[in-house]
């Protein structure tokens, strides 16, 4: 009977976000590369969908500012997070660069705007390094690693981490009404 009682239960209250371990440094594989701001940031590239030019969402009232609203895709009401507002980039702009990542996550469809799409990139072990601890303050929960490619700095990020953070809010088992 004891076999049936793990650590790993806790209260129903308890969020998705606060039993999530911190991300593992990124293992080898294949990134799509995009730019937020002056950083570029990689991402798994089995997570990605399509990439699409970026078109204004329907707004949802009383949604944060980051959430930009939603899109029909192909039947699919793909909700829409612009990751430059979500994390505090200096210029948020929407030009010919701007994209729409969709992306597969926590069982959700999302788009997540960027400034612009850069590439895949294939990453060994030897490229990805751990990133440093920087301040108690400041939530990197999502960094799995920090990736050096010829002179670019790539910023791995766990995409299900940022999409599913508690402040954003897809995790939520109520929102997959669709």
């Amino acid at each position: 009977m004891d076999a049936l009682h793990t650590p790993a239960s806790t209260s129903p209250s308890s969020s998705v976000a606060s039993r999530r371990p911190a991300p593992a440094l990124a293992s080898a594989g294949e990134f799509l590369s995009f730019r937020l701001g002056a950083e570029e940031y990689g991402i798994d590239i089995l997570r990605v969908q399509e990439i699409r030019s970026y078109e204004e969402p329907t707004r949802i009232a009383n949604a944060p500012a980051f959430i930009k609203g939603v899109v029909n895709l192909r039947g699919v009401i793909v909700p829409v997070v612009d990751m430059r507002i979500k994390l505090n980039c200096d210029k948020v702009e929407y030009n010919d660069f701007t994209v729409v990542i969709v992306l597969s996550v926590l069982g959700r469809v999302v788009g997540m705007v960027v400034d612009s799409v850069c590439d895949v990139i294939e990453l060994s072990k030897d490229h990805i390094k751990e990133a440093p601890q920087i301040s108690s303050t400041l939530d990197a929960s999502f960094i799995t690693g920090i990736a050096s490619v010829g002179e670019r700095m790539l910023i791995l990020a766990d995409i299900e981490a940022l999409i599913g953070s508690a402040d954003i809010g897809l995790a939520d088992t109520s929102l997959s009404l669709q």
